[in-house]
């Protein structure tokens, strides 16, 4: 299926495709007369950023996404739970998203990295990689975060693709295996409520002292999950696609998936070197309408939720574009 096919159909083709996405991004920004003044730069060209951006391309605005085209689902070979793209490759996604949405004229990308940002009395300027530089009345983060891999051999090779983090994008493809819950405590006991509806062979692996409550301990017993207190040293894998977990002590269970939650950091530290504040958690900080702490910034995506799936980050990303819109509207008017 090529370009046209694709643009023809509306962009829900479910089949494989090839895009010219760096030439069709780089022939896109070389043709803005060497603009450098925009009514708003959002930084992040993923699902949120895409959807921020057809919001404003639609209001006749003047955009420029830029996008190192790294997305922290690059691993992940589906996207579940997004109605009417359930299945599809997250990359086969964000490739008709870019198709659509730059078809707008106002709408510009540029394959490079955001390094820095500074506030001036009209908004913002922004500086890439590559040295050049762009001022914008609004800036919109889309950049995601960073997940940070513990130090287990075998896991970050297996991330995304059989030790998940969420039931909801990929708990029902895992139904009735095997599945490990590689946590403690709290967290760990809320996956496990999610989970025991999807499978009946659940352990939980602590990796150490187990922290469940006398109440949580006896719910987890009626279901019969069990608990494994050893540590983890290796996940065993085939391409991703776990075989089982070692032990410290060098023993083995085998397991089809393993839950896991990580820690994370902001994926860009322009954010908060601007001033905007952090939640509890390490999330930007937004209001419900996107809008961060500091006026003619706005945050959406995975950066300021912990909502982490395709569906919410599409769904923030056109409620930030309609704000920015509305914020620079009432401006003008």
């Amino acid at each position: 299926m090529n370009r046209r096919e694709i643009i023809k159909q509306g962009g829900l083709a479910l089949t494989t495709l090839v895009l010219p996405f760096p030439l069709t991004a780089f022939t896109k920004f070389n043709n803005m007369k060497d603009s450098k003044n925009f009514d708003v730069i959002i930084v992040g060209g993923s699902y949120a950023g895409l959807s921020s951006a057809m919001a404003l391309g639609r209001s006749m605005r003047n955009v420029l996404i830029i996008d190192s085209g790294l997305p922290c689902n690059q691993q992940t070979p589906h996207s579940h739970n997004f109605i009417t793209q359930d299945g599809v490759k997250p990359k086969e996604i964000a490739e008709i998203a870019k198709t659509q949405v730059l078809k707008y004229d106002t709408v510009k990308l540029l394959n490079d990295l955001a390094v820095s940002g500074q506030k001036t009395k009209d908004g913002f300027i922004i500086t890439t990689q590559t040295s050049k530089e762009f001022k914008t009345k609004k800036l919109v983060f889309a950049t995601g975060i960073k997940d940070i891999m513990p130090d287990i051999k075998g896991f970050s090779e297996c991330w995304g693709i059989s030790v998940i983090h969420c039931p909801y994008c990929h708990g029902y493809e895992f139904r009735n295996q095997k599945t490990g819950i590689f946590s403690n405590g709290e967290k760990a006991f809320h996956v496990a409520s999610l989970v025991n509806n999807l499978t009946n062979n659940i352990t939980m692996l602590t990796s150490g002292k187990a922290e469940f409550n006398s109440d949580q301990l006896e719910k987890l017993n009626k279901n019969n999950i069990r608990i494994v207190e050893k540590e983890i040293a290796e996940i065993e894998h085939e391409n991703g696609h776990i075989k089982n977990v070692i032990f410290k002590d060098d023993s083995k269970m085998n397991f089809d998936a393993l839950y896991s939650s990580v820690p994370f950091t902001q994926h860009s530290d322009i954010p908060t070197a601007l001033g905007c504040e952090l939640t509890e958690q390490g999330y930007i900080k937004v209001d419900n309408f996107q809008k961060t702490t500091v006026k003619g910034i706005f945050a959406c995506g995975d950066n300021s939720t912990m909502m982490r799936s395709v569906a919410y980050a599409v769904a923030t990303g056109g409620i930030t574009g309609s704000m920015a819109n509305k914020e620079l509207s009432d401006e003008q008017f």
